[in-house]
């Protein structure tokens, strides 16, 4: 199998790339995007530039975009597997205060 000769330059324009995207993470820290008392748009705006940092890893240095469709799919399995994990965790933790708690034995 061959494999496709990557030019140094895409290496290191994905690597700036990542290197700005860090600073916007820690640029946005700073800022209060508002969102109520969770901060739900600063999380928003983390997660979604983690993604974007975690796609260019994956597709470039782990060679992904040039791999075959079977790795494709295992790839996609691993993240459909994360968000089971993800979606699942997230269940349990926002269930916790549907129950009353118990009464002490003492009472």
């Amino acid at each position: 199998m061959t494999h496709p000769i990557v030019p140094l330059r895409l290496y290191v324009g994905v690597f700036t790339a990542l290197i700005l995207l860090t600073g916007l993470t820690v640029g946005v820290a700073f800022f209060d995007l508002g969102g109520g008392g969770l901060h739900f748009a600063n999380a928003l705006a983390a997660i979604t530039i983690a993604v974007a940092k975690g796609l260019l890893v994956v597709l470039y240095f782990m060679h992904l975009r040039y791999s075959t469709r079977l790795i494709w799919i295992f790839a996609g399995a691993g993240v459909f597997w994360l968000l089971i994990l993800i979606v699942l965790t997230l269940a349990d933790y926002l269930s916790r205060g549907w129950l009353p708690l118990p009464k002490p034995w003492s009472s």
